[in-house]
C-alpha cells in the first residue's frame, strides 16, 4: 500500500446515511486519497462531497464508481482486492436486514479478511482506520501463501 491509499466504500441503503456523514466529517482526509465505490454509493459520495467543497471540484481521480452492489458491484471489488487493487474497505452493512445478494456481501468481506486488508463494518471501525497513523505511510499487510489451495491434484 502507497501512501495514497484505495478506499472502497460500500453501504447498504439503510446505511449510506451514515456513510455519507462518515465521509462528509472525514474529508479532508478522503481528499487525500483515492475512493472506489459502489454504483447508487458513489453518486451520492460524489454528490455530498461536491455540494460540501463550496465551489472547489474533486480530483479527477478521487471517485471510481462500479456498478451497483446487486447487479455486480459487490464482485467487482472483490476482484479487485484480489488483484491488490483495493488498500481499504469500508462496508456499512445493515445487520438487520436482508439483503437479496447475502452471498455476494459474504463473498466480499471473505476476500477482504483472505488478502488481509483493513475492513470496516461500522462507523467505530471506520473512525479507527482513517484516523491511523498508517494511513499516512507506505504499509505492506502480510498476505498468506495460497499455493497449496490452487496446486492441489483433484481426485
Amino acid at each position: 500500500m502507497q501512501i495514497k491509499k484505495r478506499i472502497a466504500l460500500v453501504a447498504h441503503d439503510n446505511r449510506k446515511k451514515d456513510l455519507i456523514e462518515w465521509v462528509i466529517w472525514n474529508k479532508t482526509i478522503l481528499l487525500k486519497h483515492i475512493l472506489i465505490c459502489t454504483g447508487t454509493t458513489g453518486k451520492l459520495v460524489e454528490s455530498a462531497l461536491s455540494m460540501n467543497l463550496k465551489g472547489e471540484n474533486l480530483p479527477g481521480d478521487f471517485i471510481k464508481k462500479l456498478k451497483s452492489g446487486p447487479l455486480g458491484g459487490d464482485q467487482q471489488l472483490g476482484s479487485m482486492i484480489s488483484e491488490s487493487e483495493i488498500d481499504c474497505l469500508i462496508f456499512l452493512w445493515d445487520p438487520m436486514q436482508p439483503q437479496p445478494h447475502d452471498v455476494d456481501v459474504k463473498a466480499l468481506l471473505r476476500i477482504s479478511v483472505l488478502y488481509n486488508i483493513p475492513t470496516a463494518c461500522n462507523r467505530s471501525t471506520a473512525d479507527f482506520i482513517i484516523s491511523s497513523p498508517l494511513m499516512n505511510e507506505d504499509y505492506h499487510p502480510s498476505v498468506g501463501d495460497f499455493s497449496k489451495y490452487i496446486n492441489r491434484d483433484l481426485v
